[in-house]
C-alpha cells in the first residue's frame, strides 16, 4: 500500500465512525424531543381539564361567586395561554395520535352509512 491508499483509507475509516455516531446522536435526540412533545401533550390536556372541570365547579350554585374559584380558573386559563405557546412541539406527537382515531371515525361512519341504506 502506498501512502496515498493508507491516506484514504484513514480518513474513509474516520468519516464512517464520524457518520454512525452522528447517526446515533440524532436518533437519541429525536427519541428525547418526540418524548418532550408527548409529555408537553399531556400537560396541555391536564390543563385544559381542570379549567373544565373549575368551571363546571364554580358555576355550581354553592360555588358560585366564589373569588377564590374566580382566581383559580384565571389562573389556569392564562397557564393554558402560556402552554399554547409550546404548541408547535406538542403537535408533533398529537397528529400521530389523532391519525389511528380518525381512521376508526371513517370505519364508524362507513358503517352508519352502509347500515342506514339497508331497507
Amino acid at each position: 500500500m502506498n501512502r496515498l491508499e493508507i491516506i484514504l483509507s484513514a480518513s474513509l475509516l474516520l468519516s464512517i465512525v464520524f457518520n454512525v455516531g452522528l447517526i446515533a446522536y440524532t436518533r437519541a435526540a429525536v427519541i428525547k424531543l418526540l418524548s418532550v412533545s408527548e409529555e408537553l401533550g399531556d400537560l396541555s390536556g391536564m390543563i385544559d381539564s381542570f379549567t373544565r372541570h373549575l368551571d363546571d365547579i364554580y358555576s355550581l350554585e354553592m360555588f358560585y361567586g366564589d373569588d377564590v374559584i374566580r382566581g383559580l380558573i384565571e389562573h389556569a386559563t392564562s397557564f393554558n395561554e402560556l402552554m399554547e405557546t409550546f404548541e408547535h412541539i406538542y403537535i408533533l406527537t398529537e397528529a400521530e395520535r389523532l391519525e389511528p382515531e380518525d381512521a376508526d371515525a371513517v370505519d364508524e361512519e362507513t358503517d352508519d352509512d352502509t347500515n342506514d341504506q339497508t331497507p
